[in-house]
């Protein structure tokens, strides 16, 4: 170095978390996009059945005593079966339609406004003491439309937190916690429900052809932890990460921000006629569920055979109420609010949805291929049988062997972030498996869906991760990865200890997790 040459900064040590990340990062990078992952793996089902065809595998079914071969789809016949089937297998495909129904609905609440109007009122009403377990709280109830939580609710936190005198990332922290931490916990059946229902259900049909796994399948279990969720949210955003940002940035943000303003006069219109709509089709609703002879015309939604609530078109049809909410509230607040002028605002706001979706219709499309194949290879079955035989010879109690499940999803989903995806792929491996040692497809469809969520914070494959990047860095312009994995990482750490206690203890007790929905197979008559 030559005489009056400053000399060469010293490159910044990494920590051992930022280096994992890094591996991490470049292990999720390399797979491939995953309508492509699918792609593969529905050609890999095709020749997995044509060697499992020629070794000439076999196993006996344990409730018929009948012998199960794997079908080969590398012959004539399986080529045809693949050639007329490709069609119907994305056509009836069980989550497609629910998902589409769902969101037609929500959008409309979304584009009117409401959503967002609402998530405001919520946030910016509530008392300082109470912002932080408000703000988790807003994150978990947002799970039910989409993105919303992630694209309004976490920048707004941000500015929320700056206003009250704290530091932005923190709120921003909060937040997230609550929209991607607590995916899976909610008071209501939101658009994933149906969706991963569908799921579970064609994947228990491999071994019952006439299984049905309810939307409302893990309706109790998310509504009790969504508390729990909000709690624990609470202490790790006062306990742990507030002492790394005990003061907030000198001149972070401005203070002009529309999204810190108050609700317009039109906004708090727009809520009090969506809150009468909302009410009035409650009380329909509630009208059609009560029982026979209670009130004139009272229970037109029981089943009309026997008046029974849990198996009527009330709760068989809870994606068309989903449907029927998001259109009667988003157009009563569109109307009373200005936003919804004509028809044509209505429509638009079902066609921004659906808008959406292009990504989503290409990846079912891939995933229903490789669910049929493997359902016609009857693969899934043999090696649900192979699994649950080592299962037994393991002789493992319930709560370790579910727990173990939720620490594998959790690890999956490191490195494959679509909650849907995963489970596609997952679901009719292990739905039968558990369900020939015992358990029913919802317990194991709720224990993928602890472990699902706790770790979307700290999955760079999160496919809104480079989002929540961007947003840290308004507030602190070093942030990157491994910023926002150190911040989330307590809460992931938390939220997976107490949802693992929590799932435990239930399943202990032996508490049902959502309306008929039991936790063994076959269901107790």
């Amino acid at each position: 170095m030559s005489e009056g040459e400053a000399p060469t900064p010293a490159p910044r040590k990494r920590s051992l978390i930022d280096r994992a990340l890094n591996i991490i990062e470049r292990g999720g990078n390399a797979l491939p996009h995953p309508a492509t992952l699918f792609a593969i793996l529905a050609a890999l089902v095709v020749l997995a059945s044509w060697l499992a065809a020629q070794l000439d595998v076999s196993v006996t079914h344990p409730a018929t005593g009948a012998t199960v071969r794997p079908v080969n789809l590398l012959s004539i016949e399986g080529l045809h079966r693949i050639l007329t089937g490709l069609v119907t297998n994305f056509t009836g495909f069980a989550p497609l339609g629910t998902v589409l129904v769902a969101l037609i609905g929500t959008g409309v609440a979304e584009h009117s406004g409401l959503i967002g109007a609402a998530l405001r009122r919520l946030v910016l009403a509530s008392p300082k003491a109470l912002l932080t377990p408000i703000l988790v709280f807003a994150g978990v109830m947002s799970n039910m439309a989409s993105e919303i939580g992630y694209v309004l609710l976490v920048p707004m936190a941000g500015l929320i937190f700056m206003a009250a005198g704290r530091h932005p990332i923190l709120g921003m922290a909060a937040a997230f916690a609550g929209v991607s931490g607590g995916y899976s916990a909610n008071l209501l059946i939101g658009s994933l429900d149906p969706l991963l229902s569908g799921l579970s259900q064609e994947a228990a049909r491999i071994v019952d052809a006439d299984y049905t796994v309810s939307p409302v399948a893990n309706w109790y279990f998310m509504v009790v932890s969504t508390p729990l969720i909000t709690g624990l949210g609470w202490f790790v955003t006062e306990k742990i990460v507030a002492r790394r940002f005990p003061e907030p940035p000198a001149g972070a943000g401005d203070a002009e921000d529309p999204q810190r303003q108050a609700l317009t006069d039109a906004e708090r219109k727009g809520l009090r006629w969506a809150l009468y709509a909302t009410l009035a089709f409650t009380a329909v609703l509630v009208w059609a569920a009560l029982p026979f002879g209670t009130l004139p015309g009272a229970g037109f939604l029981r089943n009309p055979a026997d008046g029974d609530l849990l198996k009527s078109p009330l709760l068989n049809g809870v994606v068309a109420i989903i449907f029927l909410y998001g259109v009667i509230a988003g157009v009563a607040y569109g109307v009373a609010a200005g936003t919804i002028k004509s028809d044509s605002d209505v429509i638009k706001g079902m066609s921004a949805a659906m808008s959406t979706l292009g990504t989503y219709l290409v990846l079912v499309f891939f995933a229903a291929q490789f669910v049929a194949f493997f359902n016609w290879t009857q693969l899934g079955l043999v090696l649900a049988m192979k699994g649950a035989a080592s299962l037994q010879a393991l002789g493992l109690p319930a709560i370790p062997l579910f727990i173990a499940f939720i620490l594998l999803t959790a690890f999956v989903n490191l490195f494959m972030g679509s909650a849907s995806a995963k489970w596609a792929l997952m679901a009719p491996v292990f739905v039968p498996m558990f369900m020939l040692v015992g358990y029913s497809p919802e317990l194991t469809q709720v224990a993928y869906r602890v472990g699902d969520s706790v770790t979307n914070i700290i999955s760079p494959m999160m496919s809104y991760f480079a989002l929540i990047i961007a947003f840290f860095q308004r507030y602190e312009p070093k942030a990157g990865i491994g910023t926002v994995v150190a911040v989330m990482l307590p809460y992931s750490l938390v939220f997976m200890l107490g949802w693992s206690i929590l799932f435990a203890i239930w399943l202990g007790l032996g508490l049902p997790i959502g309306p008929d929905a039991p936790l063994v197979y076959p269901p107790a008559p």
